[in-house]
């Protein structure tokens, strides 16, 4: 496999070999991912701070059971576990939410806190479900820098695709004082977005006219 990406990235000759001899996955907004011959990943970053600061997360999240594990580090890439399973919004399509992953979602916030993360949020394309419900966490980034104190993005995603009700049930039933922290403060929080985009929509016709 050749490279993916034609940015002006300086990687050593060892790392461009593990890249020709891998399969591409797939690209995002950070960069490129390719899966390596023994089942890790190798991503290339296009810039040395989102890669630092992704590999810094991942390293100070190793004892927790929803992150990968990270092995190696250069200024534009890191190497770490592959996650498999099915991204959390494109599963929320097709699947309801049921209990053990209410639980293992809660499980994880709980995890951000204990890691002093000051972001306890993070984005449904930002979390692959397992077959056995639990979840994976990749591209973790801006966790010790932005404060948000519970999980309104996630929930936000869960509300556009019609899962939200079914996962503040089984919060309400697995930890209520969650329950009642979130469930108002989010339905607020949706209302306010919504506005936002409405607003912004008739800005774009405006300008349009």
């Amino acid at each position: 496999m050749t490279r993916g990406f034609s940015n002006p990235i300086y990687l050593s000759e060892r790392i461009e070999n593990m890249i020709k001899k891998s399969d591409y996955l797939g690209r995002g907004n950070n960069g490129v991912v390719y899966l390596l011959p023994d089942g890790k990943i190798i991503k290339i970053f296009n810039s040395p701070k989102v890669c630092k600061s992704e590999y810094e997360t991942l390293v100070k999240s190793r004892k927790s059971e929803y992150f990968p594990k990270a092995y190696e580090h250069g200024s534009f890439y890191i190497i770490r576990d592959y996650v498999g399973g099915v991204r959390l919004d494109k599963y929320l399509r097709r699947n309801h939410i049921n209990r053990k992953l209410t639980e293992h979602i809660i499980c994880l916030y709980k995890d951000f806190k204990k890691l002093g993360y000051r972001k306890l949020d993070i984005r449904c394309k930002d979390l692959y479900v397992q077959e056995d419900y639990s979840i994976k966490v990749i591209d973790p980034k801006n966790q010790y820098d932005e404060k948000v104190s519970y999980p309104r993005h996630l929930m936000r995603g869960m509300e556009k695709r019609g899962r939200l009700e079914e996962f503040l049930h089984f919060l309400k039933d697995v930890d209520y004082k969650l329950y009642e922290s979130w469930h108002e403060k989010v339905y607020i929080y949706i209302a306010m977005k919504k506005e936002e985009d409405r607003l912004k929509e008739l800005k774009k016709q405006n300008e349009l006219v």
